[in-house]
């Protein structure tokens, strides 16, 4: 007798497994992060709940701890997540026609770049039940890491908080250097985002700027740049 194929609830749970175990093991080391900002374990547990992104949590978490207006807050996180919502558009043209805009909207607010990896790779259309075989194991993986990241950076000797503190950054090292390797544009670019961040923390009028600002600034106007400078070819689009 043939064997029955799992159902895709269940091979969302499988493909969300690793995904979720990684998340926690990076969203620990967002929690120390948070625990310097002061971020209590429940906002911090809510924050990861609700945005499941390690760089806009990192520039929210810092933007807190350096006491930003709220608008810059919210600024800086929309941006920073901006690229979510091509993902979320990328998804719903693999959508069945007839699939019921609650499940639409539901699979579109838990878009990361490991769930859209996952998902998109999948042949014919998406079915809804994939995703929430993945968010049952990488969203609490997620969330659960933040706020147990905080309880630890309380619990632990100030000297080993900021040792941990450093992995993130070595996080997004690893985000970064592989792309960098591939693409020289991709690799300028992040010259270029190192070069104008240390200018605008040193010259005499840009370091009167906010830290929040300044990020808000120096994306938007990278980005930009780099889009006029290196568009993308019109094989890799339609690839």
């Amino acid at each position: 007798m043939p064997n029955k194929k799992p159902s895709p609830f269940l091979e969302g749970m499988r493909d969300g497994l690793p995904i979720g175990l990684g998340y926690f093991a990076v969203a620990f080391s967002l929690g120390i992060a948070a625990k310097s900002a002061g971020v209590t374990p429940l906002q911090g547990f809510t924050a990861s709940f609700l945005c499941m992104a390690s760089a806009g949590e990192y520039a929210l978490f810092t933007l807190i701890g350096a006491g930003a207006p709220v608008i810059e807050v919210i600024v800086l996180t929309l941006i920073t997540n901006a690229r979510y919502f091509l993902m979320s558009c990328a998804l719903s043209q693999r959508f069945s026609p007839d699939t019921p805009f609650f499940h639409r909207l539901t699979v579109g607010a838990v878009v990361t770049d490991e769930i859209f990896g996952a998902t998109i790779a999948r042949k014919g259309y998406v079915e809804p039940a994939y995703n929430y075989g993945i968010m049952l194991l990488a969203v609490p993986g997620w969330s659960v890491g933040t706020a147990l990241g905080i309880i630890m950076g309380t619990l632990l000797p100030a000297r080993l908080v900021s040792a941990l503190s450093v992995a993130l950054y070595g996080m997004f090292l690893a985000t970064i250097i592989p792309p960098m390797k591939k693409s020289l544009p991709i690799a300028l670019c992040v010259a270029c985002g190192f070069l104008f961040s240390w200018l605008f923390g040193v010259l005499p009028l840009l370091s009167e700027i906010s830290t929040g600002m300044r990020t808000i600034i120096l994306t938007v106007v990278l980005s930009a740049a780099a889009a006029l400078i290196f568009p993308a070819k019109e094989e890799a689009r339609d690839e």
